[in-house]
């Protein structure tokens, strides 16, 4: 069946060798922003979610994740007035951790290299012939779909937050 539909091996190869050269160079960065994140001025959620969804979509979104759950790690919140989320290194508010993992996957399709399937259903569609749009092309339609959804969450984040 592979070889009928002329499926290779190329565009998952891309995809893993991206995943590992991402989670690789994030290791001394997530130690960093857990020792020092709430020197970065965030302490809302809707600051959290607008800064992971930026980053997610010029980054995967997976390392972007752990980038922001450990810098919210490093806030050490009060638990007073939060329902708390417990994780293996210690506690974080739920509305906090919603925020980055709905920042992270939303606007991780805002680009091709934003979330790993994107990338991957490009390579694919191309090398079966069929036409993509540019980066920036994909991109801007993207965030005109998208815009008015995060211009909600924020607002919902900012009144729940």
């Amino acid at each position: 069946a592979r070889t009928a539909n002329g499926f290779s091996y190329g565009p998952i190869v891309e995809v893993a060798i991206l995943f590992a050269g991402s989670f690789v160079t994030m290791v001394p960065a997530l130690a960093l922003l857990e020792a020092r994140g709430s020197e970065l001025g965030l302490d809302q959620p809707w600051q959290f979610f607008l800064t992971t969804g930026t980053l997610s979509s010029v980054l995967d979104n997976a390392p972007t994740y752990l980038t922001f759950l450990s810098t919210a790690m490093g806030l050490h919140m009060p638990e007073a007035g939060y329902v708390m989320v417990s994780l293996t290194e210690g506690a974080i508010p739920e509305v906090f951790l919603v925020a980055i993992s709905v920042g992270a996957v939303m606007m991780g399709a805002n680009t091709y290299i934003g979330n790993g399937p994107n990338f991957m259903v490009k390579a694919i569609a191309e090398e079966t012939g069929y036409k993509m749009p540019s980066f920036f092309g994909f991109a801007g339609r993207a965030v005109l779909t998208l815009t008015p959804i995060y211009i909600a969450i924020v607002l919902y984040l900012a009144a729940v937050g």
